[in-house]
């Protein structure tokens, strides 16, 4: 299957919204927005995101169909990475093919990363791409509506 990266497209929110409100998939990244069933909310991040000068955001194209979202953004010390795929094409390696993509195209390191601790398929996707485990924190995580263990990792040079 063919990964590709390009500009994220009005076109694409609609999926984006779709892939984003899924029970089992926020569940899972648990880190969300209070109500991703919020169209309004979910538009007015996108619009913030796709204005900042800070943020690299990406389309995931899988053999030209948009399977999902990646993403570098925060202050340069503290770059972190984010994704988010269609739960439909898990466990198909896309993930990590998108990330080692967008990897490619953003030099800068260390690059950080966090999931939620018992999300072993995001945990093992930042790993296969270099990252490693530095530490643990735990927060409240919106899609669960309770505190959460999580990962942090990093990327260096």
């Amino acid at each position: 299957m063919r990964i590709e990266l390009r500009e994220v497209r009005d076109g694409d929110l609609p999926l984006f919204f779709a892939f984003m409100s899924d029970p089992e998939a926020t569940r899972m990244a648990a880190f969300t927005s209070a109500d991703p069933s919020d169209r309004a909310m979910f538009d007015a991040h996108w619009q913030r995101i796709r204005a900042s000068d800070t943020v690299i955001i990406r389309t995931v194209l899988a053999d030209d169909v948009v399977v999902g979202s990646v993403g570098v953004y925060g202050p340069p010390a503290e770059r972190e990475v984010t994704y988010w795929l269609d739960r439909a094409q898990w466990g198909r390696g896309l993930a990590t093919a998108a990330l080692r993509a967008m990897l490619d195209a953003v030099p800068e390191r260390p690059l950080h990363a966090r999931a939620a601790a018992d999300n072993t398929g995001s945990v093992r996707v930042l790993q296969k791409c270099g990252f490693t485990l530095t530490g643990t924190d735990r927060g409240y995580a919106e899609a669960r509506g309770e505190e959460t263990d999580e990962v942090l990792l990093r990327l260096d040079a």
